[in-house]
């Protein structure tokens, strides 16, 4: 019995130890390929509606009665092309994750102006097809969050810094001022 349970702890070990190669090897390439799919993703919604083929052209005149949506579509669209080749790129991502987070909190006005079309038999819990599409933008929302909160520190910086300095630290060993980094 012994001898069974020595070899358990030897795979768990070496399962552990597995897992932690994998994850630091993707860890690298866990938030740009977020940012990258998120802006992708973008900007082919965006490009729907710039085109005037968008399926969800009839939820945002439902949601925005008032609302020109000759105008409108093709304002969106733009909007989310310009979000999403900013996250492709990563710049400007200070203001570009906050704007694409509010514009996906926007979305969420369906449930109240056109809640017979979100839910089946007005029950709350019972969304439809166009209720949980919607519903997913809090997925995005939470990506949206996640890259904001990692974003790097140039980019939280490139508008609004000059030149990079350098600062010695009280040890007299050079360090850059990571803030200050274009």
């Amino acid at each position: 019995m012994k001898a069974v349970l020595g070899g358990t702890g030897r795979l768990l070990r070496r399962a552990s130890a597995a897992e932690s190669r994998i994850i630091r090897s993707l860890r690298p390439a866990a938030l740009p390929a977020l940012r990258i799919l998120l802006g992708v993703l973008f900007v082919w919604f965006g490009a729907l509606k710039v085109a005037g083929v968008s399926p969800v052209a009839d939820i945002v005149a439902g949601t925005l009665p008032w609302a020109d949506l000759q105008v409108l579509m093709p304002g969106l669209g733009v909007a989310e092309v310009l979000l999403g080749t900013a996250l492709v790129a990563g710049i400007v991502l200070r203001l570009a994750l906050p704007v694409l987070a509010a514009h996906l909190c926007g979305t969420f006005l369906t449930f109240l102006m056109l809640p017979g079309l979100m839910f089946t038999d007005n029950n709350p819990l019972l969304l439809t097809t166009a209720g949980e599409f919607v519903m997913k933008n809090l997925v995005l929302i939470g990506a949206a969050l996640v890259l904001a909160v990692h974003a790097p520190a140039k980019a939280r910086t490139r508008e609004r810094c000059p030149a990079p300095h350098a600062a010695s630290s009280p040890a007299g060993r050079p360090r850059e001022l990571t803030a200050l980094r274009p």
